[in-house]
């Protein structure tokens, strides 16, 4: 599917490279789950948190759209997670822990999104100048005064 033919994302969840990143996430969490239990808290943490940051980054990308520079230092910290991500599998084939095939899946689901983030960022400007940037507020505010409203808690 071309970009061009790509519905309006009205939210990071919208974005193909974070649906992307969530289905790299689950991957690397069943793949991790076979490790031995000595490497919870070093590689089996480490790989799981660089894949579960990738959509973090995403997600506060896309809070910085209305300053373009803030987006693409978002995304540059999204790709720098996506590689880091590539680090671990190959740490852990090497270990011994997951099969080459199983370790080649994920760097290509990897290199996927390093992709998509790649061609965002050369597009930036197309993600940062829309006149609709942020959600509408008007669910967030009463159009009620407050002397119309019968409790001060209420909003």
């Amino acid at each position: 599917m071309s970009s061009d033919s790509l519905p309006y994302a009205r939210s990071f969840r919208d974005l193909v490279v974070y649906q992307k990143q969530r289905q790299l996430s689950g991957e690397v969490f069943k793949a991790s789950k076979s490790f031995p239990p000595e490497e919870r808290f070093s590689l089996i943490d480490q790989l799981r948190r660089a894949a579960r940051s990738i959509g973090a980054q995403i997600a506060e990308s896309w809070a910085k759209r209305a300053y373009e520079r803030h987006f693409v230092s978002k995304l540059t910290d999204a790709d720098a997670e996506q590689m880091e991500t590539q680090h671990w599998p190959v740490t852990a084939r090497d270990d011994g822990y997951l099969p080459a095939a199983e370790c080649q899946r994920l760097l290509g689901l990897c290199q996927e999104i390093g992709r998509m983030l790649g061609s965002m960022i050369e597009r930036a400007s197309s993600f940062c100048n829309s006149s609709s940037l942020h959600e509408d507020v008007t669910g967030y505010f009463s159009i009620e005064p407050p002397e119309a409203r019968t409790s001060s808690t209420e909003y």
